[in-house]
């Protein structure tokens, strides 16, 4: 299990990334297709770490909201 981060992009494409595997991302043009997209992905990058006999980073990511007000 991989925590992702989507949002919308300025040509109207979803993007969704995976902190924990860093460079992994995917995008879609729904978000179900872009989260669909970013499973695929998850699994390619881990198979191609193991094939390479390298680690595969563990989950270690947080989110925090953080209010900003713009003066």
């Amino acid at each position: 299990m991989r925590q992702v981060i989507v949002y919308g992009d300025e040509d109207g494409y979803w993007v969704v990334e995976c902190p924990s595997l860093k460079g992994c991302l995917s995008q879609g043009k729904t978000k179900q297709e872009a989260l669909s997209n970013i499973k695929e992905a998850i699994a390619g990058y881990v198979a191609a770490l193991e094939e390479d006999g390298l680690p595969v980073p563990e989950e270690n990511f947080e989110t925090f909201l953080v209010y900003c007000r713009l003066q």
